[in-house]
């Protein structure tokens, strides 16, 4: 600023308006947070616009301003405008009028109407003695506001999720694996157990979503209901390679994806603040971020991603649909046909469909995107150790070392390694221990020192390998007996009764229906000859009527 000796330069924000000094001094604090960002996304802009009463495009012409002016409230105050060519604009002053009143008086909860809106602009227009604006031309300009936010600010913001973009306005993903988000959902399908096909529950599904690429990186199916396991579960899975665990779940698909995240993506559930996640994240290097309280599409893309797997879930027998009313008279229970295993392997072939599928905002498929990010920069880096990678997120226990070993939820665990730290326990603290819930025959105890993991069996090696949900239901068992004190070898002897009458009853369920299949063929085919070859048929609501019949006895119930 050339200014001469002993003259400073007015900026006239002493004879402004109170009006206008308000609005110039609420532009300035919105265009300043504005301009700390860098570029400017739409979704921004537009929040901007909403909250300043005014277009977009006049956001950004206000920004360039702001960058290129000093910092001063009055770089954004009105500029006199000559009307165009024609002449035909509204004046400054309307306009104010105008952006003032669509701010504090349409867009609230109160949800007043347009022409509500319109007849307080006149009567504050004919206050000052300026000409009012005709009723569309107030309409015009709400029209041209973002319908998001003019529907967050109006309704709430659960109402516009459906007219927000997948991702909402996050940062910038430009590689695979710079971004991942994990999430959870109930599956839309009753499933049946193992032994007697009978209706168990709906499972759960985590799945772990690569930002790039949209690629799906990790997936759990799990009857137990979201918790830190299953999101450790998740991401041990998205960091391995996959083709071992393929190759046991018996699906021939091709699942090449697979890496350590660089930053991960949750929201704010409890499971996502657990001691196993954020420590495990810490001692891997993976930066831990959260959604933004309010603002639930944030993680937008991977619940997209998970709707599309619910809507291919309502096509198989013992879905439940999104809703009743959907569902209607569909007996989801009585239709229920698939196990926990089939429908992991049902999962994992329409994952591998996704990804050779053209996807909407890639506009190719997730698995050609991926490609061309490794052939760009290389394989990503996945673990070499599956099981010390899992361990690090399995949840974390705390247990006194006993001269017997440790003891948990009744059940004890020992091993020769343990010898040297007992005859020292007095002496030292709780250890540190992970389990996998899904096999708990196993623990692993970390060293007094904090070096190493130790696996650590049952103390009584000749207990079943059960899963934490197969303890818990005996334990139940065991209480509705009245047992006030758990004996172990009680426990698990429960354990195994419960698996023999299944086993026996299935076994005995599949010899009576061969038997009576035979029968039935010896019938039809009068003349000489063997009966033709059982063939299995693939599961579907009619191929399944055969096996509503009780797998079980009623005896054999209360056995078990």
């Amino acid at each position: 600023m050339n200014d001469k000796p002993g003259r400073v330069v007015s900026t006239g924000h002493l004879t402004m308006s109170e009006t206008e000094w308000e609005q110039a001094f609420l532009r300035a604090e919105v265009i300043g947070k504005l301009a700390e960002r860098s570029p400017v996304g739409v979704i921004a802009a537009d929040r901007a616009a909403v909250e300043l009463g005014i277009s977009r495009r006049q956001v950004y012409v206000l920004l360039e301003r702001y960058r290129q002016g000093t910092g001063l409230v009055t770089d954004l105050v009105r500029r006199r405008s000559d009307g165009g060519k024609d002449g035909s604009r509204l004046s400054e002053s309307v306009e104010q009028v105008i952006g003032e009143l669509v701010r504090k008086w349409y867009l609230t909860h109160q949800k007043r109407t347009v022409a509500s809106l319109h007849r307080e602009i006149v009567r504050d227009c004919t206050a000052r003695g300026l000409s009012a604006p005709a009723r569309n031309t107030v309409a015009a300009r709400i029209a041209q506001m973002d319908p998001v936010e003019v529907g967050r600010r109006r309704e709430g913001a659960d109402s516009v999720r459906p007219l927000q973009s997948a991702g909402g306005d996050v940062p910038v993903v430009g590689s695979i694996l710079e971004q991942v988000q994990i999430d959870h959902t109930v599956i839309d399908l009753v499933i049946v157990d193992e032994h007697e096909r009978q209706p168990i529950g709906r499972p759960y599904l985590t799945v772990a979503i690569d930002v790039c690429s949209r690629c799906i990186l990790g997936m759990v199916v799990t009857l137990e209901a979201p918790s830190a396991v299953s999101v450790g579960l998740c991401l041990a899975h998205a960091a391995i390679d996959k083709r071992p665990w393929l190759e046991q779940l018996g699906v021939e698909a091709d699942w090449p994806m697979s890496g350590k995240p660089k930053t991960l993506f949750v929201d704010n559930a409890a499971e996502f603040k657990s001691e196993a996640l954020t420590r495990g994240c810490q001692q891997h290097g993976i930066e831990l971020y959260y959604r933004p309280l309010g603002r639930p599409h944030y993680g937008g893309i991977v619940e997209r991603i998970i709707g599309t797997a619910m809507q291919q879930i309502h096509e198989l027998p013992g879905t439940t649909f999104s809703n009743p009313a959907e569902r209607g008279q569909y007996d989801s229970e009585q239709m229920a046909a698939l196990t926990l295993g089939e429908l992991e392997q049902w999962l994992t072939l329409a994952v591998a469909t996704y990804h050779g599928t053209v996807h909407s905002t890639l506009e190719q498929t997730p698995a050609g995107r991926w490609a061309e990010d490794v052939a760009a920069t290389g394989a990503p880096m996945i673990t070499t150790n599956p099981t010390a990678f899992l361990v690090d997120f399995l949840p974390v226990l705390r247990r006194k070392l006993n001269r017997t070993g440790f003891v948990i939820d009744h059940v004890w665990y020992f091993a020769n390694v343990l010898k040297p730290w007992i005859a020292r326990r007095q002496h030292l603290d709780r250890f540190i221990i992970r389990r996998d819930p899904r096999d708990i025959s196993r623990i692993w105890v970390l060293d007094p020192e904090g070096v190493e993991y130790v696996e650590v069996p049952y103390r009584t090696l000749s207990n079943p390998a059960v899963s934490v949900w197969e303890h818990r239901q005996a334990l139940a068992r065991l209480r509705e007996r009245g047992a006030e004190q758990v004996d172990e070898a009680e426990l698990f002897r429960m354990i195994n009764q419960m698996q023999h009458i299944a086993e026996t009853a299935e076994k005995t369920t599949k010899r009576t229906r061969r038997e009576a299949e035979r029968r039935r063929h010896a019938k039809a085919a009068p003349t000489k000859g063997t009966d033709p070859p059982m063939l299995q048929p693939p599961v579907t609501p009619e191929s399944t009527e055969a096996a509503r019949q009780p797998a079980i006895r009623f005896e054999e119930i209360e056995q078990w």
